[in-house]
């Protein structure tokens, strides 16, 4: 806005007549903006409540749909510092017997001492100096594949930290494999390890590079592998499970749904394989968990105050107030941003609909009957002794966790022991439901995106909207500014010409006096 000088001839204070003169304009443009920004915390709200909608859609409640969130089992062995089991879905309860009888061990060499005369060498040392001339080769084989062969040549030049170098970067000819070298200068002694257990990994020396070899102190201290000191040969696991004999290049094996690993040579290992009653009863606990805090989000949101008597504030009212006052002033206006909202009262509606439904199930007995949620001791507190925004929570009994129910007898428990298929069935069926009543609530329309609880495309039509009344009345506020201020310099033009012929008068009479 250009700076104008007015009132010089006058006297009158013409911004302030001017400002009064368009209050109405300004009032109009300051609503706009106040409505404006209201609707962008209005869209922010609704955006964190979706992403928590959202993610209990995808997580939790979508894989609680399927049975495999009821089929947890877990294996025990009578000698846990023998083995370590994790346990599958399509593991079966029994009762097996375990021998571990070798462990997978990587190949390791450690070489001989490196000397050039009286005194260690050093990566420095030259190859020349240790007798090996250009054109002779170091040559390692992998596994029982004499022609998988690990090769690294002498050149002119090379010193021992130029051949180690060589060494970490090179990869066998057939299966692309590579070896961790390192020489230690403290003890001049070259160290040689294979990268993974087993006998497919290990490496042997190669019989025409011994020599070779030898002088860089890489050579066994015996007369084969077996019988050398300073070699430990690569070998592969090997468990027998209920008389059958398996095989691993590491020491875990994977057997009809066990991940079974080996940690020590043992007999007479006993894994027992049963149904996993707290894992299922801790998906069901995540599951209402997870629903609770998304309804009480939904409460809280519902049944916040409208905070009706406070008004969105002007540039230059927050001018009058402290950071802080405005901060407080502000938030409670997004409080209830989405008190008594329509669209949080269908999607808490429809969610309680389906959690207050019976279904069919199919009892161990053969018998089928209606159960509830109530059937397992799950259900919501007491209208009148719990919190507004709890109302919609639902409570476990025996939960351990939840003080309001810790002291009743534990239903879920009792059934998931004695009737998991029945408790699998419910649950299923309950997941299933709430996932469709979310998915029809959730859907795309031409007001709101798909996987939407709220109606995001009417926002940010709105929002474009009042971009443009903002625009508009930013504009009608500036011309009618604009008329009023060329009339008042109009005025002051005139009123300065009549001050200078006044002036002039004056002069002319008041001479030769």
């Amino acid at each position: 806005m250009p700076i104008r000088i007015t009132g010089m001839n006058s006297g009158l204070d013409t911004e302030s007549i001017i400002t009064a003169l368009t209050q109405t304009k300004q009032t109009r443009l300051d609503n706009f903006k106040g409505d404006q920004k209201k609707l962008t915390w209005t869209q922010d709200k609704w955006k964190e409540l979706n992403k928590k909608a959202v993610s209990f859609y995808n997580g939790t409640l979508a894989s609680m749909r399927f049975s495999s969130a009821y089929t947890k089992k877990t294996t025990s062995a009578s000698n846990a510092n023998a083995v370590s089991v994790v346990t599958g879905d399509t593991a079966m309860n029994s009762t097996q017997t375990l021998d571990i009888t070798s462990l997978a061990k990587a190949a390791y060499l450690t070489g001989n001492e490196v000397k050039v005369g009286n005194e260690k060498a050093s990566k420095e040392t030259a190859a020349s100096e240790l007798g090996l001339n250009v054109g002779d080769s170091l040559k390692f084989y992998i596994g029982n594949d004499q022609s998988d062969v690990l090769e690294v040549g002498i050149e002119e030049g090379d010193t021992i930290g130029s051949i180690l170098d060589k060494l970490k970067d090179a990869k066998s000819l057939n299966t692309d494999t590579s070896l961790n070298f390192n020489f230690d200068e403290a003890n001049g002694r070259f160290f040689v390890a294979s990268k993974t257990e087993g006998e497919k990994a290990a490496f042997h020396i190669a019989s025409d590079s011994a020599d070779t070899m030898a002088k860089l102190g890489i050579a066994l201290n015996g007369t084969d592998e077996a019988s050398s000191s300073n070699y430990v040969t690569g070998t592969s696991a090997k468990i027998t499970l209920n008389g059958v004999e398996y095989t691993s290049e590491s020491n875990t094996f994977e057997v009809n749904g066990l991940t079974i690993t080996a940690k020590e040579i043992a007999s007479g290992v006993t894994l027992t394989t049963k149904q996993d009653t707290s894992g299922i009863y801790d998906n069901i606990k995540k599951l209402l968990s997870e629903y609770n805090d998304l309804m009480k989000e939904f409460a809280t949101a519902y049944n916040a105050d409208k905070a009706t008597k406070y008004k969105m504030l002007t540039d230059d009212q927050k001018d009058e107030m402290s950071d802080k006052e405005v901060e407080e002033w502000e938030n409670k206006i997004k409080t209830g941003l989405l008190s008594g909202n329509e669209t949080l009262a269908n999607l808490r509606n429809g969610l309680r609909g389906v959690m207050g439904q019976g279904y069919d199930i199919t009892l161990k007995d053969g018998t089928t009957s209606k159960f509830y949620l109530s059937n397992f001791g799950i259900a919501t507190g007491s209208y009148f002794n719990t919190e507004e925004n709890e109302r919609d929570s639902f409570h476990i009994d025996g939960d351990k966790d939840d003080n309001s129910t810790s002291g009743n007898a534990d239903k879920l428990s009792a059934l998931i022991s004695s009737d998991p298929d029945a408790v699998q069935s419910f649950f299923t069926q309950l997941s299933r439901d709430i996932y469709t009543k979310m998915s029809d609530l959730m859907k795309g329309t031409a007001y709101s995106s798909a996987f939407t609880i709220y109606e995001d495309k009417l926002m940010a039509s709105q929002y474009s909207s009042y971009t443009t009344k903002v625009s508009d009345a930013q504009k009608a506020l500036e011309a009618a500014q604009d008329k009023l201020y060329k009339k008042y310099s109009r005025m002051e033009t005139t009123l300065a010409k009549i001050n200078n012929n006044s002036g002039s008068l004056s002069s002319f009479f008041g001479t030769g006096g």
